[in-house]
């Protein structure tokens, strides 16, 4: 369904050339981003890098990249506030992030995934896992940018595949693309209960090594936008979730 799902570059919509996926590192300390810098370009990256968030800003004023990786530890402004600035911001807010912090303690990695960060590391990583996980967060943004499935409607609830789209009533929400994918999951699913592990499966992939955790930041974050119709996303506790269309 999807082609080149292990490569790392895509092919430009216009002149079929192929283009880098560009990355965007914003960690103060040196040593860590030539490492990771080296790194991603030996593997066929792009690389952009700051080292503090009001100067990545200024990169996003100029540039879109394709995923950013951030440490939370920053001068000046911090990673979760650059975080909320980043998803506040129409052109940046689909920008998928992974975190790259030493903070370990759950309520770090929970706020992070409140605020839309789609992956959390701990330092120190393994290279090879970081790779992975970009990978894997990339997919997914193709995956639903390319879906070509029907549409999805319960009630008042609707969603467009192929237009990345929800809608409930009248009303476009804006999801990111972790939620989006989420959403999808258990509406295709609709009436069957889906365990965290199925949905960090479904969505994550590559068996991913995160735990329920994040999928209850994204679920959380997810009915927030959905306003009445976050009604349908019943939790059974113990279990996970499951879409339950109002009758």
């Amino acid at each position: 369904m999807y082609s080149s799902m292990n490569s790392l570059h895509y092919e430009h919509e216009r002149g079929q050339v192929a283009v880098p996926e560009q990355i965007l590192i914003i960690e103060d300390e040196p040593d860590i981003v030539e490492t990771v810098r080296y790194h991603l370009e030996k593997t066929g990256f792009d690389v952009l890098s700051s080292g503090d968030a009001e100067t990545a800003l200024d990169i996003l004023n100029q540039s879109n990249p394709d995923l950013i990786l951030l440490d939370l530890i920053l001068p000046g402004m911090n990673g979760f506030d650059f975080c909320k600035e980043v998803k506040r911001e129409p052109r940046t807010r689909a920008i998928p992030i992974c975190v790259l912090s030493a903070r370990r303690h759950e309520v770090d990695r929970v706020l992070a995934f409140e605020l839309g960060v789609d992956d959390y590391i701990v330092k120190p990583f393994s290279l090879r896992e970081l790779t992975l996980r970009i990978r894997g967060i990339l997919q997914r943004v193709t995956q639903v940018k390319q879906r070509n499935d029907d549409r999805l409607a319960y009630g008042i609830l609707s969603l467009d595949s192929a237009a990345h789209k929800v809608t409930v009533g009248n009303d476009v929400k804006h999801l990111t693309p972790i939620e989006f994918q989420l959403l999808f999951t258990l509406m295709e699913r609709a009436g069957r209960v889906q365990s965290r592990r199925d949905l960090l499966n479904a969505v994550w992939g590559y068996n991913h090594l995160g735990n329920g955790r994040m999928v209850d930041a994204h679920i959380r974050r997810m009915r927030a936008k959905l306003g009445t119709a976050q009604e349908m996303i019943r939790t059974v506790r113990g279990v996970g979730y499951c879409f339950k269309p109002i009758e």
